[in-house]
């Protein structure tokens, strides 16, 4: 083949370092297993029977309001074909693994406590992550909330964390697989480097294996979400570290100036937010996680328990389809909406994505009029992954 360049690769001299960088920055986002929410439950109201009542009475709800699959495609908009393998599976979920991933609150859920009760707090939920680790009921991911740095009070943040993690690891032995800490109300970007250096230096105290402790920022303000945008070396600065982006809703929207009746995961403004969570992070391999609907059933009327069903099971359908594979979840009965909506989502197109797949990997036409590009085929790929780790029991 005839060129003119004489030599193209004096022209760009600086690649093998740009490409370097490119490397470090964006690891990638292959999907692994994720938790498909996360339960987050005041400290002082935790115990090591916790995850276990959480189970026992999502499951009542399940039994005494929905106890047919024939009732369940009207509240998450499921194919009637679906209804009873999801409802299968929802009754089994509860049954096995209720809760995927916990999260302990010493922020807005606790509260603002004496220094001494919430020494206490700490001693008592560490003692409740012991039992069940000992049990063998501790779940896959768990860990705590502390209070924000913003709070002023930086002091009692890192004192709670400290405590924590050091009843946790005293009474264990080590400290269980799957902890992370989650870190709210994040104004300022110097507060990450600020608790990213608390993490390494307690791990050292504690003999823990390098980038042990990791942790979760919240997104709840405007102004962490302007500093996501201009701070594109963010999670390289953390040394990996940063496991995970959680959207605050209520926090936000209120910051944002809107009314309670307007305080909703489906609000553009939150749709926003989560998009610019996305460009932020994209190909990093942190984790996206939207937020919670602070509701439960008005009443034990059936008709007020799967009212709140479907308002949930269609906000965490909302999140599904923007790529936001995680949520909050602060009820026991959230937990049914969750799982049914979350199995009808994985279910609904399985069977299809495969066919496709093999359709490309055997070089012929997948019928229907489609004609998938390389890029595509990757996304259905990455789905069936996502959903074979969603719907593993």
């Amino acid at each position: 083949m005839k060129t003119t360049l004489p030599a193209p690769s004096a022209l760009i001299g600086a690649f093998e370092e740009t490409y370097r960088e490119q490397s470090e920055r964006f690891t990638g986002d292959e999907p692994t297993w994720q938790p498909v929410h996360t339960v987050y439950v005041p400290a002082d109201q935790v115990s090591a029977d916790t995850v276990d009542a959480w189970g026992r009475t999502a499951t009542e709800l399940l039994h005494e309001h929905l106890f047919s699959p024939g009732e369940l495609p009207p509240l998450c908009g499921l194919d009637p074909d679906l209804a009873a393998p999801v409802h299968e599976r929802v009754r089994r979920k509860l049954r096995i693994e209720p809760v995927e991933d916990l999260r302990i609150d010493f922020e807005d859920g606790y509260g603002r406590r004496p220094d001494a009760e919430e020494d206490r707090h700490v001693e008592s939920a560490a003692a409740a992550v012991a039992a069940m680790a000992r049990a063998g009921t501790l779940p896959r991911r768990w860990g705590l909330r502390v209070k924000s740095f913003a709070d002023g009070d930086p002091v009692r943040s890192v004192r709670t964390l400290d405590g924590f993690l050091t009843e946790v690891v005293g009474q264990v032995g080590s400290l269980p697989a799957g902890f992370t800490v989650t870190f709210p109300k994040v104004l300022m970007e110097a507060y990450l480097g600020q608790f990213a250096a608390c993490l390494e230096t307690l791990e050292g105290a504690l003999g823990l294996p390098e980038r042990t402790l990791r942790f979760e920022i919240q997104v709840e303000a405007p102004q962490t979400v302007a500093f996501l945008l201009r701070s594109p070396d963010l999670v390289r600065s953390l040394k990996g570290r940063l496991a995970a982006a959680h959207f605050g809703v209520f926090d936000y929207t209120a910051s944002c100036g809107l009314p309670p009746h307007e305080q909703r995961l489906d609000h553009p403004v939150c749709d926003h937010a989560r998009e610019v969570m996305r460009v932020a992070f994209a190909g990093t391999g942190v984790e996206l996680s939207d937020g919670s609907l602070a509701a439960h059933p008005a009443s034990d009327r059936t008709e007020d328990v799967r009212a709140l069903w479907a308002r949930h099971a269609a906000l965490v359908a909302h999140s599904l389809s923007n790529g936001f594979y995680q949520g909050w979840d602060m009820h026991p009965s959230h937990l049914v909406s969750r799982y049914a909506a979350v199995y009808a989502f994985h279910l609904a197109n399985y069977e299809e994505y495969c066919a496709r797949v093999e359709a490309w990997e055997q070089r012929r036409d997948a019928g229907g009029g489609v004609m998938d590009e390389p890029a595509t085929i990757r996304s259905l790929m990455a789905a069936l992954r996502r959903a074979d780790h969603a719907l593993s029991l």
